[in-house]
């Protein structure tokens, strides 16, 4: 089942970044990278078309309490949210407690492996701190970029479902889980 998520008063550290809450002081970044073509259609949405568009989901995130801005020298050049998955689809996992990564990049950061290192960092928070069972998270068929942060970071690929984008389209989802590692595994790995 989807797990409670409040972000408001978490930062988390990388080597390059800071993830942290999203502030309205972060509304020109967002739309610096979310108008650019090629970043938003690799999520399942258009681009967008004014800073207005970009302050009224820099709301949303805000309000929503589950969404880091990844920040880089200073500057909001992404996301990394934690979202609720459709637990329809997931029937066997109703009595663990889990959620679905999401990401975006700036196309001028892309490459760079700073999403690995983003969603690792975070991973770690969701299962040692919040103490999540499992993670899904699940990227386009096309989307290879994704699916290269995906393997970087451990998931298992679980199945295809036909998901409907923000631009009205239905495309094929691949889906994939990380679940957290029992204690006791562990210690055996590390002793391997």
């Amino acid at each position: 089942m989807n797990a409670h998520i409040d972000i408001t008063n978490v930062t988390l550290t990388t080597p390059r970044l800071i993830l942290r809450p999203w502030k309205e002081t972060d509304a020109a970044d967002l739309y610096e990278y979310a108008s650019v073509d090629g970043v938003g259609q690799m999520a399942g949405w258009n681009p967008h078309q004014s800073l207005e568009e970009s302050r009224d989901i820099l709301a949303r995130f805000i309000r929503g309490r589950h969404c880091f801005a990844l920040e880089h020298g200073g500057k909001a050049i992404g996301s990394l949210g934690i979202d609720e998955y459709n637990e329809e689809d997931y029937p066997e996992l109703d009595s663990l407690q889990g959620r679905e990564l999401g990401y975006v990049l700036s196309k001028a950061y892309w490459g760079q492996g700073l999403v690995p290192e983003a969603v690792q960092t975070v991973v770690r928070y969701l299962f040692e701190t919040v103490r999540l069972d499992f993670l899904l998270v699940a990227h386009y068929a096309w989307n290879r970029q994704s699916r290269r942060v995906i393997e970087k970071c451990g998931f298992a690929y679980v199945k295809t479902v036909e998901r409907e984008t923000r631009y009205q389209t239905v495309e094929p989802s691949l889906e994939y889980i990380l679940r957290r590692p029992e204690r006791g595994a562990e210690h055996r790995s590390a002793r391997a």
